[in-house]
């Protein structure tokens, strides 16, 4: 029984229009996507906009400049130790294979800086060179830099060399891994879309706010109020 027919029906017309605006949303309206796809797409690019610290990364590593290191390696399978060989050797590391082990030697920066490098290009969705440099699939290089990187982490630990372990695990969290991740998104500022991310954020804070008052007006009319 419905006790106050007024409210009720005010409530239920705001709860339909909620659903015929919600059905909209779900339209492929904007560049062939839905608005939450849309806005999924826009807030990752913005995010990727603001986290790109390789220049910051690079002024680290010169913070170790002609520090050499002799490291040996173990990876998983033989596979990822012999394409993480190529990125050693193309970074001008001397090298030896033993099936998973691999031992490195060479100039840290120039290694980091070699990691670097490929991040860079990663990170501005160049995949296509960092393949042509080791002929692997780019996200492959990549995950074999970021391996690479925590296993020398820990030798160098172990070596006691606690500074280069450090810059060591930035340039993989900060530069490797963040790269990685972002691959193929692209890059935006937030202030290129400041006016669309004020009216999303609003309008989310009005569109919850219509669901539940809707809901509110539908239970009073109906006549359900909580009580203690």
């Amino acid at each position: 029984m419905i006790v106050n027919k007024k409210e009720f029906t005010g409530g239920f017309a705001l709860l339909a229009l909620f659903f015929a605006v919600l059905a909209i949303m779900f339209q492929p309206m904007f560049e062939g996507k839905n608005a939450m796809a849309y806005l999924d797409a826009m807030y990752n690019s913005i995010s990727k906009g603001s986290v790109n610290y390789i220049p910051d990364l690079r002024e680290n590593v010169k913070s170790i400049n002609g520090k050499e290191v002799n490291l040996k390696l173990t990876y998983s399978t033989a596979v990822q130790a012999e394409q993480s060989a190529k990125l050693f050797e193309t970074a001008g590391a001397q090298t030896a294979l033993n099936g998973k082990e691999l031992a490195v030697s060479g100039s840290i920066t120039t290694i980091l800086n070699s990691c670097l490098d490929d991040a860079d290009l990663m990170y501005h969705n160049k995949g296509e060179d960092v393949s042509a440099k080791y002929d692997v699939e780019p996200r492959r290089a990549t995950f074999n830099w970021w391996t690479s990187l925590e296993l020398m982490e820990k030798e160098l630990n172990d070596q006691s060399e606690f500074k280069i372990a450090k810059v060591s695990s930035s340039v993989m969290k900060k530069g490797v891994e963040t790269a990685y991740n972002y691959y193929e998104i692209e890059p935006l500022n937030i202030m290129d879309e400041l006016w669309l991310v004020i009216f999303s954020l609003v309008f989310y804070v009005v569109y919850t706010l219509w669901y539940g008052f809707a809901i509110l007006f539908v239970f009073e009319g109906w006549g359900l109020n909580l009580g203690h």
